[in-house]
């Protein structure tokens, strides 16, 4: 197709055309796949969302129960209690200080 014709408001309007066009052929194929993937869970006696699920097998898929638990507090500043990190992540600044400054084991929480 040459393009080079066309004037601006020729070129918008086909712009517009298209990204309709797109939008239409994605949800075309997106309900093509859920089709086939209901196809597939129904042959084997299966409904989607188990088909789905990893079911504690492998992988790195888990229940929400098992995820967003807050870590322990391994730190705690010796003179503000407001203050804490797990140990885990980006240091803060507080304890890079208080490393430096040997003082690291006193701020350690005990267990």
């Amino acid at each position: 197709m040459d393009l080079s014709n066309l004037n601006l408001s020729e070129l918008r309007a086909l712009a517009e055309k298209i990204k309709s066009e797109i939008g239409s052929r994605q949800q075309s194929e997106m309900r093509k796949a859920r089709e086939e993937i209901m196809a597939i869970a129904q042959s084997v006696g299966m409904s989607l969302p188990d088909l789905l699920s990893t079911g504690g097998r492998g992988g790195k898929g888990g229940t929400r129960a098992t995820f967003g638990k807050p870590a322990a507090v391994k730190y705690q500043h010796p003179d503000d209690n407001t203050k804490t990190w797990t140990g885990r992540g980006r240091m803060p600044a507080w304890v890079s200080e208080l490393d430096k400054a040997g003082k690291l084991d006193t701020a350690r929480v005990s267990t």
